[in-house]
C-alpha cells in the first residue's frame, strides 16, 4: 500500500500539526523518515536526499538564523525530500517565519509545524509503522492473497492459485533453483525482463542479504523484492514483483510469508531444475542423461560455447564479471557454485551457430577473470554440441589439478594446455614405450653433469613451457640477465645438436619437458 504525507498527518504523532506550506505536495510517496541533527554548512555538503523520506529538523545551532534556515529548506529541497517537519518550534526557534513558509511554498515543498511536546521517537516508530503495514493491509493484500490461494475448491494445484492471487493483486513472482534458473514463473504483464532483473539479484549477494525483510532491487524503474524459502528443505529464491508500486517492503514480506505458507498447505514440490540438472549430467560425463533433459532444459547442444571450471574467485567478484559479460554480448553463463569452485558452461543466445567472435569473447572474458589475486580458470571453448560438452568436462576433470604444476606461471588454461598435460598423465600412467622414447630427447642433459645439466635443463622448461620461447620473459622468470639466457640456449642447441625453436622439434621436446615436470610432480 502507498503511503503519502496526507495518510502521516492523520497518525496520532501528527495531531495537532500545521502545514504551513506546500499542501499541494501533500500527495508525495513516504517510505521512510530521518533526522537532520545539524544545519551547519559542512555537514549540509555532505546530504544527499531522498525524495520518498520525511525529515524531522528542530534547527538545531541556527535558531537565531533565519536566513540559514531557508538555505537548509532550499538544499533539502533540491537534493529530495517528501516533507520537512520541524519540531521543537515554541521551545527552539520561537516560530517559523514568513521568509520560510514563502521558501516551502516557491520549492513545492510540504513544511509541517509539528506539535509542542511532540518527540522524534514517537514521530519515527509511527511513521515507519504505517510504511511497513498501513491500516488496511491485512484487510486488502493478506486477505485477497489468502483468498485465492487456499481455495481448494476452485484450484487443482497451487500454480493455479498462485497465478489467480498475483492476477488479482497486481504482483508477479519467481520461483529460482539456487543456481538462480526459473522453476515456476507468474508473470502478470512484461514490463519488466525476466532476463535481467535474473542478472541484477546474481549480482547481490542474496544469501547474505535475504532474511525475513525482502531485498529491494530496482529494475528499470520495476520493483523487485528477493527472498529465500525452503522447500522441501531445498533452499530456493524468490521474486516478487510489486507492478504498480502499491505495497511496502513489510507488505511484500508478509506476502512471501503467505505464498509459502500456502505452498506447504498445497504439498507443493517444484519442478527439478533442468538446466542444472543438464549441467551436472554433462560435469558427471553422463551423456545420455544431457540428450535426455535438453528439451526440458531448453538447451541445444549445438548453442554450447564454452565448458569453464574456475576455482579461488570470490563469488560476489566472479557473478560481477559474468554479469558485466552477459550485459556486453549475446551469450548466457550457466553455472554451478560450490564453495570456491565454480562450473559453468556459456551459451550461444542468438540464431545461428556460435561465431569465432563469441569465442574470443569467452576468452577476453577468462583473461578478466585472471586479474582476480589467486584465480584459476580452465576452459574448452569452441565445443562440438553435447559430445562435445562432455569430453570437455572430461578433459577439465582430469587434467586441471596436474597441468598447474606443469604451467605454474599460468593462471587461465585452455584445451590445448590441458589435452598436453592429459596426454603426459595417459603416458606416465602406461609408462612404456612411448614414455622410454619422450624421455630419451632429455638424456644429453643428464651427460652433461648434474649441476650444469639441470642448469641447462631448468633454462629450457622456462623458455619452452613458461615463457613462450621468448628469451626475455625466460630472463625475467629465472632473475638472470637475457645474455646469460641466449648463452644457455646456444649451448642446449649445441647439446641437442638441433635448433630447439625448429617446427619440427618443438612438438616432441615441449612434450617431452611437460613429462619431465609431471614426473617430478607425481614422484
Amino acid at each position: 500500500m502507498k503511503v503519502t504525507v496526507a495518510d502521516c498527518l492523520e497518525l496520532e504523532a501528527f495531531e495537532g500539526a500545521e502545514v504551513v506550506a506546500g499542501k499541494l505536495a501533500t500527495r508525495n510517496a513516504v517510505k521512510g523518515i530521518s533526522v537532520l541533527e545539524s544545519c551547519d554548512e559542512e555537514y549540509m555538503k555532505l546530504f544527499t536526499g531522498d525524495r520518498t523520506e520525511i525529515l524531522l529538523t528542530g534547527f538545531l545551532g541556527i535558531r537565531d538564523d533565519v536566513k540559514r534556515q531557508v538555505e537548509v529548506l532550499e538544499t533539502v529541497a533540491t537534493a529530495g525530500c517528501a516533507a520537512l517537519a520541524v519540531c521543537f518550534v515554541d521551545e527552539g526557534i520561537g516560530h517559523i517565519d514568513e521568509s520560510l513558509v514563502s521558501a516551502a511554498e516557491e520549492c513545492g515543498l510540504p513544511l509541517i509545524k509539528m506539535p509542542e511536546g511532540i518527540r522524534y521517537s514517537q514521530v519515527i516508530n509511527q511513521v515507519i509503522d504505517r510504511v511497513l503495514y498501513g491500516d488496511n493491509f491485512r484487510n486488502t493484500l493478506i486477505n485477497n492473497t489468502v483468498f485465492h490461494l487456499l481455495n481448494f475448491e476452485k484450484h487443482s494445484s497451487f500454480q493455479s492459485a498462485a497465478t489467480e492471487a498475483a492476477i488479482n493483486n497486481d504482483f508477479q513472482m519467481v520461483l529460482l533453483s539456487e543456481d538462480f534458473n526459473p522453476v515456476f514463473t507468474v508473470e502478470t504483464r512484461h514490463k519488466v525482463s525476466l532476463a535481467e532483473a535474473i542478472r541484477q539479484g546474481k549480482e547481490k549477494n542474496l544469501e547474505r542479504e535475504a532474511n525475513k525483510v525482502y531485498t529491494l532491487i530496482d529494475v528499470d524503474g520495476a520493483l523487485t523484492y528477493w527472498g529465500l524459502v525452503n522447500i522441501g528443505g531445498e533452499k530456493y529464491y524468490m521474486l516478487i514483483v510489486d507492478n504498480e508500486d502499491s505495497y511496502s517492503p513489510g507488505e511484500i514480506t508478509k506476502l512471501a510469508e503467505i505464498i509459502e505458507l500456502a505452498m506447504g498447505m498445497w504439498k507443493y514440490t517444484p519442478e527439478r531444475d533442468a538446466k542444472s540438472e543438464f549441467l551436472k549430467a554433462l560435469i558427471r560425463g553422463n551423456k545420455s542423461l544431457a540428450y535426455t533433459l535438453q528439451d526440458e532444459a531448453r538447451i541445444s547442444g549445438e548453442d554450447i560455447v564454452s565448458a569453464f571450471f574456475i576455482k579461488d574467485v570470490p563469488k560476489e567478484t566472479e557473478t560481477q564479471i559474468l554479469s558485466d559479460f552477459e550485459k556486453k554480448t549475446d551469450l548466457e553463463v550457466m553455472r554451478i557454485v560450490e564453495e570456491d569452485e565454480t562450473y559453468g558452461m556459456i551459451l550461444n543466445m542468438s540464431e545461428g551457430e556460435p561465431t569465432t567472435e563469441q569465442q574470443q569473447d569467452c576468452t577476453a572474458l577468462f583473461n578478466k577473470m585472471k586479474e582476480v589475486k589467486g584465480a584459476r580458470i580452465f576452459h574448452v571453448t569452441g565445443i562440438n554440441g553435447i559430445e562435445g560438452a562432455g569430453d570437455a568436462y572430461k578433459l577439465i576433470g582430469e587434467s586441471w589439478n596436474l597441468v598447474q604444476n606443469v604451467f605454474p606461471y599460468k593462471r587461465v588454461f585452455t584445451k590445448y594446455e590441458l589435452t598436453l598435460v592429459n596426454n603426459c598423465i595417459n603416458i606416465h600412467i602406461q609408462s612404456g614405450f612411448v614414455k622410454k622414447n619422450y624421455m630419451e630427447l632429455l638424456e644429453p642433459f643428464k651427460k652433461a653433469g648434474e649441476n650444469k645439466g639441470r642448469q641447462l635443463l631448468d633454462t629450457l622448461e622456462t623458455f619452452v613451457l613458461d615463457a613462450g620461447m621468448n628469451s626475455g620473459k625466460t630472463a625475467e622468470f629465472m632473475d638472470i640477465h637475457a645474455n646469460t639466457v641466449q648463452y644457455r640456449l646456444k649451448k642446449i642447441n649445441e647439446m641437442l645438436g638441433v635448433e630447439v625453436t625448429g617446427n619440427r622439434v618443438i612438438p616432441g621436446l615441449t612434450m617431452a619437458l611437460a613429462l619431465k615436470r609431471l614426473e617430478r610432480t607425481v614422484s
